[in-house]
């Protein structure tokens, strides 16, 4: 589990107003974001493949030495250059899925830790670098991936990847595999990626109908994973300026048993991070727990 500090009582919201006094949508401070992950092995599997990632990320200044008097005191730590939110889904319920799973989120917070220019481009409306950055972490995690495989002498072993990265007023995400990532926000919950399974490419040819997906057999054999046959990343943009928005991220352990809708009942009705992520993953188990169930949510509160 991973929750920074939120504000509280003795840190109100910053607010800021327009000529006329109403409110006005400001990138939230450090300790107004509230996030939080949780991964479970569910009732069934015996181990859990998943694995999930959530950080903040800054510049820091690094002091050797100085001549300056000891009481001059430098931000050693700048402002917010982006916050983390990754979902990974080991393939095949076995020891080589969770691997690949752990590979994968390791090879991306390795590259995203070497990559600060990006934000910066990102942060300033120049995105171009930024959306190849992402792609490239993918491949990086999919060669990482497969080297590893071929050096341990595994067989094929593969793993999802949902991973966003915020740079208000943005969040980019990069999907490979059948993770999801969701956005709620006035009052509606919208799946932000797509599925990449057989089921998936059939309803898009007409093959099956939307409503047959979910009991479809081809409904969990994906074309494209981390390590796999193909990796075949996609990456979106979604303004997450809007204060009061969730961002919610899961493997398809929470999907299998708790629909769309409710998902969207619960962010109605969420007090913070921690407890709609608790709450749905019990309603998950409590149906049953067929998969290891991954769930990370975040959310900078309404300005008051």
């Amino acid at each position: 589990m991973n929750r920074p500090p939120q504000a509280g009582p003795e840190t109100p919201p910053r607010i800021e107003r327009h000529d006329d006094g109403t409110l006005r949508s400001v990138r939230p401070q450090d300790d107004e974001i509230d996030l939080f992950g949780i991964t479970d092995p569910g009732l069934v599997r015996q181990s859990n493949e998943d694995h999930f990632f959530i950080a903040m990320v800054h510049p820091q200044i690094n002091v050797f030495g100085t001549s300056l008097p000891s009481d001059y005191a430098l931000p050693l730590r700048g402002s917010r250059l982006g916050t983390i939110l990754m979902v990974a889904d080991g393939v095949g319920g076995s020891a080589d899925g969770g691997t690949a799973a752990r590979l994968a989120t390791m090879a991306v917070a390795d590259y995203i830790s070497a990559s600060f220019r990006s934000y910066h481009e990102a942060g300033a409306g120049r995105d171009g670098d930024f959306l190849n950055s992402l792609r490239t972490a993918a491949f990086q995690a999919h060669d990482r991936v497969r080297a590893e495989s071929i050096a341990a002498g595994h067989g094929a072993m593969a793993t999802t990847l949902t991973l966003g990265i915020g740079v208000w007023p943005w969040i980019y995400v990069v999907q490979v595999g059948d993770s999801r990532a969701y956005i709620y926000t006035h009052g509606s919950l919208r799946q932000i990626t797509r599925d990449q399974t057989l089921a998936e490419d059939l309803v898009d040819r007409g093959v099956i109908k939307p409503e047959d997906r979910q009991r479809s057999p081809l409904t969990h054999v994906l074309v494209s994973s981390i390590g796999g046959d193909e990796a075949a990343p996609v990456v979106s943009r979604v303004d997450v300026s809007e204060r009061g928005c969730v961002l919610l991220f899961c493997s398809d352990g929470l999907t299998k048993h708790v629909t769309d809708a409710e998902i969207s009942a619960h962010c109605a009705e969420m007090q913070n991070a921690e407890q709609l992520a608790r709450d749905l993953l019990k309603l998950a188990l409590d149906r049953g727990g067929s998969d290891n169930i991954t769930i990370v949510t975040a959310r900078a509160p309404q300005v008051t």
